[in-house]
């Protein structure tokens, strides 16, 4: 039960609907367990022959009165005990979801969506049915067998004695075949969560899958998980298509017995008729919670099971967090400092970047080159946390980073990554993500500097069209332009662009560098390119190889040197005019 610690607070706010609603579960229960008393006397006053057409409306209208009150009390446990597991369920998504929000980009590379979403699905879903029916399950064992079984005893301790006699083999049978269940669903699980993981990749890669004619070859592994999960199916279906004859066939032995010892004592006149027919109604009602016990024991397991699962993921901490920051409002104003920055891959790995040391002053146009593989996107990537530098080596305006709150400092970069990501929302939306509040002239303020404006016009919607998931109706340089229209949006005092016009043609290159011109006059800027126009617009030019700094200077200064530079410049010159030629 320790697994359902994480659920304190949720059960202390759904305290009052819980409780009442156990109390009319309770209540229903007793209202059960009184019917049988009434035919019982209604019976027995039959055989008695005083019975008359007044008493026996008597007797009808009060078993009706008992149903309303069976019916009205369940509705009511109904709806506040499976409510309150559904708003618990609720919470927990809420938490799961905001969790995964905070962990480092490391955990999800060695963590297949397809786990996670079978623990956002399946898990919390088993948790669900802890909360409601195991409890219900487990309250309605305990009232309901108890005080059928107190009923039974009044009316005979005898055939009581005889009537449940099956009985513990049906709550030994009901949870050892729930243990199997349990496995067999285990099982079950980890095939859906491969079979969520393939559909998901399948879908996300389907314009590769094509363009490389791999349907048959998709199809096929589809088609061996597919059939894996059916085959686990299956076998749950087998244990749970003997389970139900043989608690049939325990509890009809138990109603054979009474049927033929009760039978006799009734002719015998040991018990009225009436006491007869009221001992088979309770023994009816004894083998549900017979049953429920070991239903409840399981859903329960099962349950705390999947909370552990659950538990183990909300354990996990990130990498990245705001241990070290110092509270207080931080406004950057653009300078960085970089002192002998070191950064190795993984545990004692090949190092990244080595012995960096960069003074960035506030409104200094920075641009970046290197080869690939030179360290550029990583340094990109420390300046704005997503992954984490050593302590010491990277400063903002004089601030250690790790000093200052992870949102101050995001709110006050925009980043355009080198891999573009867009949801699956109106462009609006996309554009204006960083600032949700930002007004329509704004929005389209951004677009025209992006050089993407006219094209979004052109949409079957507008700015109100809806793209498609990763932004995959559009272009690469839609999708780029996009994105540097968000950042631009945000109008950050640093503004950090990592390859961003990679997919974009050099005309619209030079027009969103002229554009960007105007925007960034004041700014701090850091774009990292492998184009030629935006080193000639740069203050300072930072070459980047095998991780060193290895030449830094103005783009005429570094031509004039013959260096790696100069190599680079003449390589990506050359490549851009044969490109200019083929149009």
């Amino acid at each position: 039960m320790r697994s359902f610690r994480t659920l304190r607070e949720d059960l202390f706010r759904n305290r009052w609907s819980i409780l009442i609603g156990l109390v009319a579960l309770v209540v229903v229960d007793i209202l059960q367990l009184l019917i049988p008393r009434v035919i019982k006397y209604a019976i027995d006053d039959l055989t008695s022959g005083d019975l008359g057409s007044s008493h026996l409306l008597f007797y009808g209208l009060q078993i009706f009165i008992l149903a309303l009150g069976v019916g009205g009390f369940r509705y009511i446990w109904r709806y506040l005990l499976l409510g309150a597991s559904r708003r618990i369920e609720k919470s927990l998504r809420d938490r799961f979801f905001l969790h995964l929000q905070t962990l480092s980009p490391s955990y999800f590379s060695r963590t297949k969506v397809g786990d996670l979403m079978a623990h956002a699905m399946n898990d919390i879903e088993s948790v669900r049915m802890a909360m409601a029916l195991g409890i219900v399950f487990l309250v309605d064992t305990i009232i309901l067998g108890l005080l059928a079984l107190f009923f039974m005893i009044y009316i005979h301790p005898l055939l009581t004695v005889y009537a449940v006699l099956p009985m513990p083999f049906i709550t030994v049978i009901t949870f050892v075949f729930s243990r199997l269940v349990h496995k067999r669903y285990e099982t079950v699980q980890k095939t859906f969560a491969n079979l969520t993981e393939r559909v998901r990749e399948s879908i996300a890669g389907i314009r590769i899958i094509r363009a490389y004619v791999k349907e048959a070859i998709e199809r096929e592994k589809l088609a061996n998980i597919s059939q894996e999960f059916i085959k686990r199916n299956i076998g749950l279906t087998q244990i749970w298509g003997m389970f139900f004859p043989l608690l049939l066939f325990l509890s009809n032995l138990s109603m054979a017995l009474v049927l033929y010892l009760g039978g006799r004592l009734t002719i015998l006149q040991s018990i009225s008729t009436g006491d007869f027919v009221a001992f088979m109604s309770y023994l009816g009602m004894f083998v549900w919670p017979m049953m429920a016990l070991g239903w409840a024991i399981n859903m329960i397991q099962r349950g705390a099971a999947s909370m552990g699962r659950i538990n183990k993921i909300f354990a996990e901490r990130p990498e990245i967090d705001d241990a070290l920051a110092v509270s207080g409002p931080y406004s950057l104003r653009g300078g960085i400092e970089i002192r002998g920055l070191t950064l190795a891959h993984g545990h004692g790995g090949d190092p990244l970047l080595i012995e960096i040391r960069l003074n960035i002053e506030p409104g200094e146009k920075i641009a970046l080159v290197g080869r690939t593989g030179a360290g550029k996107t990583v340094l990109c990537h420390l300046l704005v946390r997503m992954l984490e530098s050593p302590q010491g080596t990277i400063f903002y305006d004089g601030v250690e980073i790790h000093r200052i709150p992870l949102k101050e400092l995001r709110r006050d970069i925009a980043f355009v990554p080198q891999d573009t990501f867009l949801f699956s929302d109106t462009v609006r939306e996309n554009i204006a993500m960083g600032r949700p509040d930002a007004s329509a002239r704004e929005v389209e303020e951004a677009a025209r500097l992006a050089q993407i404006y006219d094209e979004i016009v052109g949409f079957p919607a507008g700015m109100e069209t809806v793209i498609g998931e990763k932004g995959i109706t559009l272009s690469g340089g839609q999708r780029q332009r996009i994105a540097i229209a968000r950042a631009i949006l945000m109008n950050s005092p640093i503004f950090i662009l990592d390859d961003g016009l990679s997919s974009v043609d050099l005309q619209t290159e030079e027009r969103i560098l002229e554009g960007l011109e105007k925007f960034l006059i004041g700014k701090t800027s850091l774009l990292v390119t492998h184009r030629v126009a935006p080193l000639r617009r740069a203050d300072r030019i930072i070459v980047l190889d095998q991780g060193r700094v290895v030449e830094m200077g103005d783009h005429a200064t570094l031509l004039s040197r013959g260096g790696i530079y100069a190599k680079l410049y003449w390589e990506r010159e050359m490549e851009e005019e044969i490109e200019k030629g083929k149009f």
